[in-house]
């Protein structure tokens, strides 16, 4: 693997010039395009282009989060010389909802989610003349990416899993959250309702955030959703949980169907994902023929669920570890024409 990037080592030390100064002057050239999902939900995305890049890659965020949220990546990743695409998943972002409590954290069926991600992979990615094209996703995105890999997509050169919601870490056991979640299935305003335990945005302190372990990052994250009110979103509904622990179930189970190259990065101190899901998941991949890189998870030691968002050394052993996966399948056969016939 090649060295490690040393202005990656040092950023939380001068983040505060970074993010005023270049990070700043890059988010102001991106461009905020927004088309129509399943059962017309809008759906906005945000991208970062150059002449001079041949690659792409689409990222898939996590629950609750915005594209507002990703500048860092999507800057780091242009400037390895990638062209980005970050969608805003339905329900959170600057995405349209499906109930009048915006703080609800909602999906009507988790495929809505993976149908919107296949309409974007057309018109912003396969349609394009690329050369190549990667994938990148971050927990609940981690799940609507390997869905939608599962379904074989065109011209997905390799894809990487952070932290993948496979499997959620639950505060009861799963067949009692499964119960109660099919109980309140049967009615509507229960079903719709926010989630035992939970309920609209707050902001939690750095000390008890279970989140990250970098102060600078997390308050960052904090100010954008306090400047930013529209992106707010609270807790779940108790249909986002039924579907997204049938999702991480169909995830596992449907691993044996993908065929591209991918790459798995744990955070060996998660605590918001199931990481014994992770290798059920790459045992699926194993027995298809399929394994992922490494034949295992890669994973980060003492990183909290958010990765790419961690302090400094950890975030940069992740994202060295995603751009070596992808430059190892640069001159890949997954090369695909743009509108192949």
């Amino acid at each position: 693997m090649p060295p490690l990037n040393q202005s990656w080592l040092q950023r939380e030390n001068e983040f505060a010039a970074f993010t005023t100064g270049p990070l700043l002057d890059f988010w102001q050239q991106r461009q905020e395009e927004v088309f129509m999902g399943v059962d017309d939900v809008s759906i906005r995305f945000v991208r970062f282009t150059s002449k001079q890049h041949s690659r792409v890659v689409l990222v898939s965020p996590g629950r609750i989060e915005s594209y507002m949220k990703y500048p860092e990546l999507a800057y780091d990743l242009f400037h390895s010389g990638y062209d980005v695409v970050i969608i805003d998943h339905r329900g959170q972002g600057k995405s349209g909802r499906m109930l009048d409590d915006h703080h609800r954290g909602h999906v009507v069926r988790f495929d809505d989610y993976v149908d919107d991600l296949e309409i974007l992979w057309q018109q912003e990615i396969l349609s394009k003349p690329y050369k190549q094209r990667f994938a990148l996703a971050h927990s609940m995105g981690g799940a609507i990416l390997a869905l939608f890999l599962a379904r074989k997509p065109q011209g997905v050169t390799a894809a990487a899993l952070c932290a993948p919601m496979t499997g959620i870490k639950l505060p009861m056991p799963l067949w009692v959250a499964k119960r109660i979640a099919d109980w309140a299935e049967r009615y509507p305003k229960m079903r719709d309702n926010y989630a035992l335990g939970t309920g609209h945005w707050r902001p939690l302190p750095f000390i008890v955030n279970e989140l990250t372990h970098s102060r600078v990052r997390y308050r960052r994250f904090l100010r954008y959703y306090a400047d930013y009110p529209e992106l707010q979103v609270g807790g779940p509904t108790y249909r986002w949980v039924r579907e997204s622990i049938q999702a991480g179930e169909r995830a596992i189970a449907n691993a044996e169907n993908i065929t591209a190259p991918l790459l798995l990065l744990q955070a060996g101190d998660d605590r918001v994902v199931a990481n014994a899901s992770h290798f059920s998941f790459c045992q699926s991949l194993t027995k298809a023929g399929n394994p992922p890189y490494g034949g295992a998870p890669h994973i980060i030691k003492g990183a909290r669920h958010e990765i790419l968002f961690e302090r400094d050394a950890m975030r940069t052993e992740a994202l060295n570890a995603i751009l070596h996966f992808y430059a190892l399948h640069s001159d890949s056969s997954a090369e695909t024409a743009a509108n192949p016939s």
